[in-house]
């Protein structure tokens, strides 16, 4: 399966990682990437970059590896495709305007029957490419669409159309993601292509470093921040523990939403009633 890496800090922070190095972590040395991705939030916009071949192959991404610029929520996908081809418009993350800034999603796993949840449904959100993943992320933008006219949505209405949609989801497949709307990264946790061949939770883990530990935990993992940046909080979800510091798994059905203004305190609640 593909793997998910999401970085959110109260403050814009340079953080250093190696995509091929998280891929290692999900899949194995060797093992086949069709395609990589990586978004920088910065306020309303974002930067987005985005490759369909091999990351081993990439000048490019070694080049991003070593000069990340500085965001507060950072989205990032290692893609081993399963539903659409081999290219630029299949590759996550996925980005798109809504309410006047740059919304990204990155999904992990398969949701067969998205074409018949989404089509139920008006909205002018249309897919590039042939992704269940794509087609998730415009329903969505569909569904959150109406909080978006006018004044800024309150981050429960956020919150609550993220639930109920990571609900629907779940009934059709393994549904890790990670979204961000520039103010907010949300990661959604179900199930996931275990090492054992099963597909079973935790879909997502999560580590949370304190102040004088941020860019510490995750080193191991190729994933550090720049000098200067800590001491802030910042918090870390990836597909699999990217080291031996105190990662914790996700529960079958969590939605974390952290801001990315203030201190990170993290919001998590459980599967919608």
């Amino acid at each position: 399966m593909c793997e998910l890496l999401g970085i959110a800090a109260s403050v814009p922070i340079s953080a250093r990682f190696s995509l091929r190095r998280l891929a290692r972590h999900g899949r194995g040395a060797g093992a086949p990437i069709d395609g990589w991705g990586v978004v920088f939030h910065d306020g309303t916009d974002a930067r987005c970059y985005r490759e369909p071949e091999p990351a081993g192959k990439s000048a490019w991404l070694r080049f991003l590896e070593r000069h990340q610029p500085p965001a507060r929520i950072v989205i990032s996908h290692i893609r081993l495709a399963t539903a659409g081809t081999v290219a630029l418009r299949n590759t996550h993350p996925f980005v798109r305007e809504l309410g006047g800034r740059i919304h990204s999603f990155a999904h992990n796993g398969r949701l067969p029957g998205i074409e018949t949840l989404a089509g139920g449904e008006t909205s002018c959100f249309h897919p590039v490419g042939e992704s269940d993943s794509e087609r998730a992320f415009c329903l969505l933008l569909s569904r959150l669409a109406p909080l978006w006219r006018g004044a800024v949505p309150s981050a429960a209405a956020r919150l609550a159309v993220i639930k109920r949609f990571a609900s629907d989801l779940r009934a059709l497949g393994p549904a890790n993601f990670l979204y961000s709307d520039g103010d907010y990264l949300f990661a959604h946790a179900h199930r996931r292509h275990q090492r054992s061949g099963r597909i079973e939770p935790p879909g997502l883990w999560h580590l949370a470093c304190p102040c004088a530990d941020a860019g510490m935990a995750v080193r191991e993992a190729g994933v550090a921040l720049v000098a200067g940046a800590a001491p802030h909080p910042v918090d870390v979800f990836a597909s699999v523990p990217l080291s031996g510091a105190p990662w914790r798994p996700l529960a079958e059905g969590d939605v974390v939403m952290v801001p990315a203004e203030a201190p990170a305190n993290v919001s998590i609640s459980g599967q919608p009633g």
